[in-house]
């Protein structure tokens, strides 16, 4: 059975087409990634950002470098 990693916080910005998202993988470490999807192409979901690889040993460390690098991301969480 293949392990996935589990969405712990998805925040998108307004429109719903770009969304950041943070997770945990199988061994216990964090990461996130920044994603785009277009409503008229049904494929869903992909990697804008290409931060899904960087692994942090707490959630509030990969939410801080989530943070640090999405443009939008701060302004998202203030509202």
């Amino acid at each position: 059975m293949a392990h996935t990693n589990k969405v712990i916080r998805s925040i998108n910005l307004d429109g719903e087409t770009i969304c950041v998202d943070l997770f945990q993988r199988p061994d216990g470490t964090y990461g996130f990634d920044e994603f785009r999807r277009d409503p008229e192409d049904g494929r869903g979901w992909y990697s804008i950002g290409h931060h899904g690889a960087a692994s942090f040993e707490t959630f509030e460390h990969a939410l801080a470098e989530a943070k640090a690098n999405v443009s939008w991301l701060q302004d998202a969480l203030c509202e």
